[in-house]
């Protein structure tokens, strides 16, 4: 079977959570079928560790496509022509972005269409990119595989995609998130946090990760408990806006709030592993990686009663309303009660056993290997 990728998210030292998803899967997909090819689309010369084994073949195209204009001249243009070339019997996009004008078969991998409901998050022309193209990869797809019920409920109602089209495959985690030892937690906590205990969040700076909310939600935790717990901030800024600096700037507590950018995956495993608690109270999620990886680590979970999240965490998670301060700021007290963390890490070690990237890899597969040619 020939099988060709779009893989231009897999960045050296830039994986985010798409690019992840990504990663953790095709990884795994073409090392268990060797006697397949595949046919990687960058748009950038990659990394050779992700031409994970040898029936890998990567293809480079032009333009670099981080702008809503280039990804039209790179999926109209480009990418129809390397599919022409190639002539598979599928391409996949792990970022939803088909070749309209193509007539190869495509499965599009949808995470999220957070931007139909939270529209003002968006700059002007990604939004209106967003919006034109999306309906039309979810009606051109012949197959759709996306991270949660939700978010295959989500697609169905706003582009009235058939049912049956769609395919829900849960994220994992890495392998490489894991309880560590007190003396190693404390080692983690003198390197990141003076030694001080923290609540963790983790992803981009967007503003549906609900910082703006989180922000004065601990400024209350605070003054409530005197406590002396320090609020890590894992992600690069680069949605930063101006309400989550006016929150920022706001705080009675700034000096207790670290910020540490982007980590990389091992350095990652280790800060969520010596958290207090993962406090992830985003107001709009396709699924929600971090709640698994910190159930992986023994670590408590705070998160959001909507979306998708109440669906991956279970009931082993303290879920909030993310539009109030009040709920988010009275979570971060209960957490702190040692009984209610210990019932929540039995419950999270239960619940993390529904997910693993193996059970996604194979549920992808078992999409693609429909379009075999007979």
């Amino acid at each position: 079977m020939k099988i060709a990728v779009n893989t231009r998210l897999l960045l050296k030292d830039k994986l985010e959570g798409i690019g992840w998803v990504a990663c953790e899967c095709l990884s795994r997909i073409v090392k268990a079928h060797p006697d397949d090819e595949f046919y990687f689309l960058f748009d950038r010369k990659p990394d050779p560790k992700f031409i994970f084994a040898e029936n890998v073949k990567p293809v480079v195209l032009f333009p670099q496509a981080r702008h809503p204009f280039l990804y039209i001249i790179y999926f109209e243009f480009s990418v129809r022509r390397a599919l022409r070339k190639i002539k598979p019997d599928v391409y996949v996009s792990t970022d939803a972005y088909l070749s309209l004008g193509s007539k190869t078969p495509q499965i599009a991998v949808f995470h999220d269409i957070n931007f139909e409901h939270f529209p003002q998050d968006f700059p002007k022309i990604a939004l209106w990119h967003y919006k034109r193209y999306f309906p039309k990869y979810a009606h051109k797809a012949a197959k759709i595989i996306t991270v949660s019920e939700f978010s295959k409920q989500d697609i169905i109602e706003k582009y009235q995609v058939e049912p049956e089209k769609i395919h829900v495959a849960y994220n994992g985690a890495n392998e490489g998130f894991k309880p560590v030892s007190e003396e190693e937690k404390q080692e983690i906590r003198n390197q990141y946090t003076a030694g001080y205990q923290y609540f963790m969040f983790v992803g981009s700076l967007h503003p549906r990760k609900n910082l703006a909310r989180l922000f004065p939600a601990y400024d209350l935790f605070k003054e409530r408990t005197g406590s002396d717990v320090k609020l890590l901030i894992v992600g690069e800024k680069r949605w930063w806006t101006e309400p989550i600096q006016k929150a920022y700037e706001a705080m009675r507590h700034q000096d207790d709030v670290v910020f540490v950018g982007h980590l990389q995956m091992s350095e990652l495993q280790r800060v969520t592993a010596a958290a207090l608690a993962s406090v992830y109270v985003s107001y709009f999620e396709g699924f929600g990686i971090p709640i698994i990886e910190a159930y992986k680590c023994d670590v408590p979970v705070i998160t959001s009663n909507v979306t998708s999240m109440p669906e991956v965490a279970g009931d082993a998670a303290l879920l909030v309303d993310p539009f109030n301060i009040e709920s988010i700021s009275s979570a971060l007290e209960l957490v702190m009660d040692e009984n209610v963390r210990n019932s929540l890490i039995e419950k999270g070690r239960i619940r993390r056993n529904d997910f693993s990237w193996d059970k996604a890899a194979e549920q992808w597969w078992n999409i693609i290997k429909e379009f075999k040619s007979k």
